[in-house]
Order: structure tokens, then C-alpha cells, then sequence
């Protein structure tokens, strides 16, 4: 695999392996990292020859969520002003999440160990997810006084039903992969995730692609209620009040408190 930015990418039987590799941080994704992902979709949207996208982790962790000291970091810089009421459209996590929304062959994710946050997020955009029994899924967003992200508030009622979703989203308590599986928001649970996620992928890339690409769209206007703007309009909404919330005293002491413990 060739690595940018702590993603490791690799092609193989029309398959886009994008691993996250900052094990160090439990892969805790910074705004390069996310870059070099949009830029990765971008590029297998366009390329016939990749069939199939596959999200894993290395080091037995699949994500430990956004790095918040380097996004701390990215807001305080002068060169990167505070968006408010706006949003700024050219950031590199706003980019990324559109490139899920518009991508249009099927994301597939191996995790193993902790998804938090964007980690569990993401796995609503994917369309086949499996997990071992070490994965924990949580969405502690409540927890530290900010809100739904990645378009979770409109995708994760329409997969799992409003009463779990609010249960997930609300107390932003840890899974494991059995609840997650039992809820819906996972496939499979499997011994060796990788492996399996790999033959499922397999499976794909060898099906036709005009009758995968077909379909895979057919689901997604449905799950979109034949609206995609309403996927686009969740995750400005979310953006908007995230943002708005980061500015709350009492949200920057439970950021600090996090990064401190």
C-alpha cells in the first residue's frame, strides 16, 4: 500500500482499500487525513477500473473519531477564521462528506476496536458494514455538548428506527458489535473482519458494474426519499449547530477536559 497522511491506499482486483494508519492516535483523523481521503474518492469515482471501496483501520483500531487538538488548532490559526453562521464549504471534512454523499459505487467498512464519532458516523454512508467482536461503535457527541454529525440525524433514524436512533444519538454511550448488529447498524459480526470484508468486495467487483451501480443508486434515492438535497441540508444543518456549540463556554471546558484526561 502506498500511504499519504496517515491513509494507506491500495488497489487490488478493482478493489480502493483506504486504511486509516495513525495508530499512535488510534487513528484519530485530522483535516490532511480527510484531504487525502475526498481526494482518494474523487479519484475511484472517475476510475473504472476500482469497482468496489473498502474503509479498515490498522493496528486493531478502526477510528478513534476527529484528532480535536488538530482541529483546535485549524480554527485558531488566523489563516483559518471560525465559520459561524456559515459554513465554510472549502474545508477539508465538509469536502469529504460530500464525496460520500455523491459517491456512486458501493463503500464497504471493516472495523475492529473503537469507531468513535465520525468512526461510527461514516459506517450510515457505507453499504455493506462488518465488524469483529472487539469493535465498540459510540457517537459520544451529547457528551461533550455538540451535536449529530455526517448526516446521522437524518441516516441513522431511517436505518435503525427514531427510538434507537434517539437512544444512540442522545446518550452517546458505547456499543458493542452485537448491539449494533442486533440494532442494524452493522451487517455481520466475523471472526477475521478483513478477510471477509475482502470477499464481499471480491463479489462485487466481479458482478457486472452497470447492474451494482444501478441498483446501489436505486437504494440510495430511496433511503433519500428521492431527495438528495435532504442528505445535503442534514449535514449543513449539523455543521451550522456544531459549530455554533463548539463556541459555548461550557462545550470548550468539556473539550479541554477530553483532551486533558
Amino acid at each position: 500500500m502506498n500511504t499519504t497522511h496517515y491513509i494507506n491506499q491500495g488497489i487490488n482486483d478493482g478493489i480502493l482499500t483506504l486504511e486509516f494508519n495513525r495508530v499512535s492516535k488510534k487513528n484519530a483523523i485530522t483535516q490532511s487525513m480527510y484531504q487525502t481521503l475526498t481526494d482518494a474518492l474523487e479519484s475511484a469515482k472517475q476510475n473504472v477500473d476500482i469497482k468496489v471501496v473498502i474503509f479498515q483501520g490498522n493496528g486493531g483500531c478502526f477510528t478513534a473519531g476527529n484528532d480535536l487538538h488538530d482541529f483546535l488548532s485549524q480554527k485558531e490559526d488566523s489563516t483559518h477564521p471560525p465559520v459561524k453562521n456559515n459554513i465554510n464549504k472549502n474545508s477539508p471534512v465538509y469536502q469529504f462528506l460530500l464525496s460520500l454523499r455523491d459517491f456512486n459505487k458501493p463503500l464497504l467498512a471493516s472495523v475492529s476496536g473503537v469507531a468513535v464519532g465520525i468512526g461510527t458516523t461514516l459506517l450510515l454512508h457505507c453499504d455493506l458494514v462488518f465488524a469483529d467482536r472487539t469493535a465498540i461503535f459510540s457517537m459520544p457527541f451529547t457528551q461533550l455538548g455538540v451535536c449529530a454529525e455526517a448526516g446521522s440525524s437524518l441516516l441513522l433514524p431511517q436505518q435503525i428506527g427514531y427510538h434507537k436512533a434517539a437512544e444512540w444519538l442522545l446518550l452517546g454511550e458505547p456499543h458493542t458489535a452485537e448491539e449494533a448488529l442486533n440494532d442494524g447498524l452493522i451487517n455481520a459480526i466475523v471472526e477475521d473482519v478483513n478477510s471477509h470484508t475482502c470477499d464481499m468486495a471480491m463479489k462485487l467487483a466481479r458482478l457486472p458494474t452497470d447492474g451494482v451501480m444501478a441498483t446501489r443508486k436505486l437504494l440510495k434515492e430511496y433511503q433519500m426519499n428521492n431527495d438528495q438535497n435532504s442528505l445535503h441540508a442534514s449535514i449543513e444543518n449539523e455543521i451550522i449547530e456544531f459549530t455554533r456549540l463548539l463556541e459555548l463556554d461550557d462545550v470548550k471546558k468539556r473539550v479541554n477536559a477530553f483532551l486533558n484526561r
